[in-house]
Order: structure tokens, then C-alpha cells, then sequence
């Protein structure tokens, strides 16, 4: 078998696998919510359950890459850094692995994610800027040919959720205050990095944007083709925050384009995208499937 490379990104919200060959064409790509960051921001420790949900993942993860023989990175971001006992969970990784976790700072993570999402996308003369929506963070980067500047805000879909979306339906002042404190931090960002205010492009990354861009399309079943490279109106974002809004969890989850697995985090998710569109003036932004792990591995393979 010719070379092959792994990644297995270990976020707050999600746990997700690319496998790709020497030219980084795409094997393998599996995502799965695992929720490792609930509780975190409360307790300061990853919980007992959701490390043994995690785990579970990584395994399976751990014997698809073996049939592949692939050479494997492996990274965990803003839960594992938040959290006391990450130490002990990484141990348990590097045990069903083989392989040692990285630890990414918020600097680390916005640099591969942006590499992650731009690498396949058209190359343009001035600068894009990747919005990473995570699960207990927020990721702003700008660049041309290189990261030139990020910011992590504190803000995730679990996170957020936990400590402001305790109501089923959401009550107007929970949303208007989880919108309201994003926003302020992105105002806060741009004030101290104008360039982050000033991009040619908008890319938007990961799940809870993908979702709802898939949520607008009326997706079925998943389908990368129509949403990678779609371009989301600030429009159609807002649509679908009122619609997700407004609803309870058990009407929520019949959405086509919502997996019944993210249905209880994506208002959390819609709320952070809307502050940001709204307070960066965005009518627009390019819908991006490629992210974090396509830049772990994509330097994985440069290593190589």
C-alpha cells in the first residue's frame, strides 16, 4: 500500500478522522459527536461519560487507520486545554493509539484550520478570513498566503449553550444575550486587529456552520458537493435561526439537514454565527467542508 496519512482531531463538540493518500486525496472523513467539552467550563475536568464516549470513537478510528497503515497525528483543542485531567486522558488515547496527542494552543488551531480551509479553495489577491466555530471556542483568522492574525473568542456551541440556553425553546433574552456577548467580543477583536474587520473573502468552517448551510439547502442526507463552496447569505443564517429558535428540541430535530445529534447545541452554534456576520457587516461567507483536520494533515504530510 503507498503512504497514507491520519488525523484525528479530538475537539469539544465532535471527533473526527480524515485519511488521505501521498497526494492528499481524500480516503476517509468521519465525524462524530462525542461532546467531550460538557460540563468543562463548569467543572474545569473532562467528565467520566464523555471521555468513555470519546474513546469509544478513537477506537474504532484507531482500526480503520491500522487496515490503512497510516502515519497519524493527533490533536485535541479548547476542552482538552481548559480541562485539569487532559494529562490522563491523553494517556488513554496514546494506549488505544499508539500515537501522542498534541495539545494545540488557540494560535495552533486557528493556523490549521485556516490552511485546512483554504488549500481547496480558489486562490484569490487579497486576504480570507476562516470562521472556526468550535464547541467551547470560536476561532477569527485572516491571511493571504499565510495566517497574518486570529483570535480565539471563549465562545463555543457547547459552551455557549450551557451557560445561557436553558429554556426549550430558548426564552428572546437567552438568545439576545448569548448573540449580544459574542458580538462583543468580536467587536472587542476587530478593535485590536483591524485586519480582522477588513477581508477580501469569508470562509466558514466546521460543524455548526456546515449544518446550518445544510439546514438551508434542505438536505436530506449529507452531501458534500452542494455545501462545500456554497455561499451562506446573512440572510438565509438569520432564517435559520429563527426557525431553529423558536422550536423545541423534540420538533427541532425533524429539520431535514439537522443530524438529531447536533439538535440540542445548533441554536448555541446559530447564535454565534449571526453576532459575527452581524457585527462584522457580512452579507455573505463561503461555506467551507474542509477545516482543522485537513490541516493537521496536509502538515502531517509535508513532515513526511
Amino acid at each position: 500500500m503507498s503512504a497514507t496519512f491520519a488525523g484525528i482531531d479530538i475537539g469539544s463538540n465532535s471527533t473526527n478522522l480524515l485519511i488521505t493518500d501521498a497526494a492528499g486525496n481524500e480516503l476517509v472523513r468521519e465525524v462524530n459527536v462525542t461532546t467531550l467539552g460538557e460540563g468543562v467550563a463548569a467543572s474545569s475536568r473532562l467528565s467520566d461519560a464523555a471521555v468513555a464516549r470519546t474513546l469509544a470513537v478513537v477506537q474504532r478510528y484507531a482500526q480503520t487507520i491500522a487496515e490503512y497503515r497510516a502515519t497519524t497525528a493527533i490533536t485535541g483543542t479548547a476542552a482538552c486545554r481548559m480541562a485539569t485531567n487532559t494529562v490522563e486522558f491523553f494517556q488513554q488515547v496514546q494506549r488505544i493509539t499508539g500515537t501522542t496527542p498534541r495539545l494545540l494552543s488557540g494560535d495552533e488551531e486557528a493556523r490549521l484550520a485556516w490552511h485546512g480551509a483554504v488549500e481547496s479553495l480558489p486562490p484569490i489577491g487579497g486576504t480570507t478570513l476562516v470562521i472556526d466555530i468550535g464547541g467551547a471556542s470560536t476561532e477569527l483568522t485572516v491571511g493571504d498566503t499565510a495566517v497574518r492574525d486570529s483570535v480565539s473568542l471563549p465562545f463555543g456551541v457547547v459552551s455557549l449553550t450551557e451557560a445561557e440556553l436553558q429554556s426549550d425553546p430558548p426564552r428572546a433574552e437567552e438568545l439576545s444575550n448569548a448573540v449580544s456577548m459574542v458580538g462583543d467580543a468580536v467587536d472587542n477583536s476587530v478593535i485590536e486587529r483591524p485586519m480582522l474587520g477588513e477581508a477580501t473573502r469569508v470562509v466558514g468552517v466546521a460543524s455548526s456552520i456546515v449544518t446550518i448551510a445544510a439546514v438551508e439547502l434542505g438536505l436530506r442526507s449529507f452531501d458534500a458537493q452542494r455545501l462545500h463552496g456554497m455561499v451562506l447569505t446573512r440572510a438565509a443564517a438569520e432564517d435559520v435561526f429563527r426557525t431553529l429558535a423558536t422550536e423545541k428540541l423534540v420538533d427541532r430535530v425533524h429539520n431535514p439537514g439537522l443530524p438529531v445529534e447536533r439538535a440540542g447545541v445548533i441554536v448555541g452554534g446559530c447564535c454565534v454565527l449571526v453576532a459575527i456576520m452581524r457585527r462584522l457587516g457580512l452579507d455573505d461567507l463561503i461555506v467551507s467542508t474542509h477545516n482543522l483536520l485537513d490541516g493537521v494533515v496536509a502538515e502531517l504530510r509535508g513532515s513526511s
